[in-house]
């Protein structure tokens, strides 16, 4: 592509590259200029015009900004319609962001004026939010150099993990002048954002025993356990009851605060997940982390939890009583 001013009479057909005033009103940049807008420009009183002009192999903004989006884009995702050389990956629906890291990095390398930009991996979305936008920053980008992009990121390197697990069950143990079941709605809030319906909310004494006894109960697809006092070792009184009920404890304690005191297992292939203090707070902790992946069928084994720590300091809780930086 050949960048630059040109004299009026050579600008039919190039781009214009910044938008210009006119008598009339305004030529917007990125406009590819006719006859008539040539002549608007003289009478506008212009000699010279920035344009950019495309060259053999060239592809134009928009037509490359699909292709590529079309390449990268997997399962669970839309795309908007192309303008000013970008493209818009919308999510279908609810669901987690998956990426393949490698491709895309690799995309991003192969040409300055070739850009994909994503949000975290793994991010929670609703229905309709941005994914990741294609932008060619150039009105045109070299066609070998685009498709070698479109196979870097071939095999859809973006997509969204849509919810797999439909329904929920929450126990809650209750100790005396505790919170009592303080937190279900924030729970309830949070399955009802990937289309999970919280079945029902057990209530009982927080004993190993009556914990124990209240695994064997539900049958939902998942099981979540909010205890009325924390979980402070991986053989206290939750992770205690999950396995005497015949479970297993993958990981206790997560590098994400807040959200620490969570911990990951199963019953009978069934994912299980106690849920740290301060989920039942609305604000982002490390058991949305977890849940939404566990909710949307994607693995989470206890390395992928230790790796949550980078990124994990999300926001000091206000109400801690012994805050994480001393006054």
């Amino acid at each position: 592509m050949k960048f630059g001013p040109v004299p009026l009479k050579a600008a039919q057909g190039a781009v214009l590259a910044h938008s210009v005033a006119t008598d009339t009103g305004r030529l917007r940049k990125g406009r590819v200029l006719s006859a008539q807008d040539v002549a608007t420009l003289k009478t506008a009183g212009l000699s010279e015009v920035i344009v950019a002009r495309l060259e053999d192999g060239d592809v134009d903004e928009n037509t490359a900004a699909l292709r590529l989006a079309q390449a990268v884009t997997g399962s669970g995702l839309r795309l908007s319609k192309p303008f000013t050389g970008r493209v818009n990956l919308l999510a279908d629906g609810p669901g987690v962001v998956v990426l393949n890291v490698p491709a895309l990095e690799a995309v991003n390398a192969i040409d300055p004026m070739i850009t994909i930009a994503t949000v975290p991996p793994f991010q929670q979305m609703r229905d309709g939010g941005m994914v990741a936008t294609i932008k060619m920053i150039s009105y045109a980008v070299a066609g070998d150099h685009l498709e070698r992009a479109c196979a870097a990121a071939g095999g859809g390197a973006i997509g969204l993990a849509s919810p797999k697990l439909k329904t929920a069950t929450l126990i809650v143990t209750d100790i005396p002048k505790g919170p009592g079941d303080k937190g279900r709605t924030a729970i309830d809030a949070r399955l009802a954002s990937l289309n999970v319906t919280l079945e029902q909310t057990l209530i009982v004494p927080h004993t190993r025993s009556a914990l124990t006894e209240a695994l064997a109960a539900p049958s939902s697809d998942v099981i979540l356990i909010l205890t009325g006092s924390a979980t402070s070792d991986i053989d206290d009184v939750a992770p205690a009851a999950l396995r005497a009920a015949g479970g297993a404890v993958h990981r206790f304690g997560m590098p994400v605060d807040p959200g620490n005191l969570l911990f990951l297992g199963e019953l009978a292939g069934v994912p299980v997940i106690g849920l740290p203090g301060c989920a039942r707070a609305p604000a982002l902790n490390g058991a949305d982390w977890v849940l939404s992946r566990v909710l949307c069928g994607l693995p989470v084994t206890a390395a992928d939890i230790a790796g949550m720590g980078v990124g994990g300091l999300l926001k000091e809780i206000p109400t801690r009583p012994q805050p994480r930086q001393s006054r």
